[in-house]
């Protein structure tokens, strides 16, 4: 499974808030990649240029031609499907609901089009350290099933069983740098609710925590209420994003001892557990005017052609991981993206984006394809990034 932003809007796609998630002009650009747009339906027009002086252009993921598309490639190259994205802004304020309540709907139908699955993701980012709590993810809960029927699509039916329950995630769990305090939002009431409500509820919840969730130290808040949250919940997914890099020795030997022990924990307390990983990760532009104090580098961690990618992915499957979740699916905004991107990115005096070390633009996704016939055993695993 991967995860899917799905939060990208074009002047002129009918979302009404121009080029968001994209840049706010050529000075201020807050993506990292740029995608390969050969295959979409509808892309718009941006202020940038291509080296041979032409408009470069994007897509809409407003756009259900755009999500078809996204959907189809999963089908095409192997990936079993995607968690959507909903941040708990979504969740309470009616103008971001409408327009990421329109990629939804569209998800859901592709997914089923194309024997996708499918699952929501709650992302707390948003949540504020006062007056709010998970309340307003209940009630969106609600109005998910009940009137986007998300767990019982129209068509095929491909909501993500776990165990035979529908699987609900709620991510941002432990991290010590949100405005939250995890010990007094609900969360309890929230994993309560979706485990047990006799009308929403038999779901199966997996919580997003930080890669030391389980030494609650590092990046992860030094607080044992998390364990006994996380022993609530029927999967962990710790958050590795940034954690680990090429460019250090022996960095695949910590990621396998730490899956390795977090497994064991995992399986004494009976709990499934799910490794993330990425192919790279960039944020460059969007630290240009966001912290012009810290201005990281372009491809701080490198792809490395996909071998970094596929030293993560064969790690995971050799130390014994039964599922994988793929960070991210369509995220250019940090560059974690295994959608098909170009090697021919826009050529700016402002902006610096990578490419894809002259790989194909489909790299990602076969990889990931690969990947997964792997980890179901359909063929041997090898620790050596396969080649076409």
């Amino acid at each position: 499974m991967a995860g899917y932003q799905g939060w990208f809007r074009a002047e002129g796609d009918g979302a009404g808030v121009g080029f968001s998630h994209y840049f706010r002009n050529e000075e201020r650009c807050g993506i990292d990649m740029w995608p390969d747009i050969s295959e979409y339906k509808k892309t718009y027009e941006t202020p940038f240029k291509n080296a041979d002086g032409s408009p470069a252009k994007l897509f809409s993921s407003y756009d259900k031609s755009t999500v078809d598309l996204h959907f189809q490639w999963m089908k095409e190259y192997g990936v079993d499907g995607v968690f959507m994205q909903r941040f708990f802004s979504a969740a309470k304020e009616k103008k971001t609901k409408n327009s990421s309540l329109a990629v939804l709907k569209n998800a859901l139908e592709a997914a089923s089009v194309n024997e996708r699955a499918i699952a929501i993701m709650y992302d707390l980012s948003g949540l504020k350290s006062s007056g709010e709590d998970c309340s307003a993810l209940i009630e969106d809960w609600k109005y998910l099933v009940d009137s986007l029927k998300d767990t019982n699509q129209a068509g095929t039916k491909t909501y993500l069983q776990q165990n035979g329950k529908p699987v609900v995630a709620i991510w941002g769990v432990g991290f010590p740098d949100r405005p939250y305090n995890i010990r007094n939002i609900g969360i309890e009431r929230l994993i309560d609710f979706l485990k047990n409500d006799p009308v929403y509820g038999g779901c199966a919840v997996m919580l997003g925590v930080p890669t030391y969730w389980r030494e609650l130290n590092a990046d992860c808040t030094n607080d044992p209420y998390l364990h006994e949250l996380i022993k609530k919940a029927d999967i962990v997914l710790p958050w590795t994003v940034q954690r680990f890099t090429p460019l250090l020795h022996n960095e695949m030997d910590r990621y396998r001892d730490m899956l390795i022990a977090d497994m064991k924990w995992c399986k004494e307390n009976g709990i499934d557990y799910v490794p993330a990983v990425c192919p790279g990760f960039s944020w460059h532009n969007l630290s240009l005017y966001e912290f012009p104090d810290d201005i990281k580098p372009v491809g701080s961690i490198p792809r490395q052609g996909g071998s970094f990618y596929w030293k993560q992915l064969s790690t995971a499957i050799a130390s014994g991981a039964q599922m994988l979740y793929v960070a991210m699916f369509d995220e250019v905004n940090e560059a974690t993206a295994i959608f098909k991107a170009t090697n021919t990115p826009p050529v700016s005096r402002y902006t610096q984006f990578i490419n894809m070390d002259d790989k194909p633009s489909d790299h990602y996704l076969w990889l990931t394809g690969e990947a997964s016939k792997m980890l179901k055993k359909q063929k041997p695993l090898t620790m050596k990034m396969p080649e076409r």
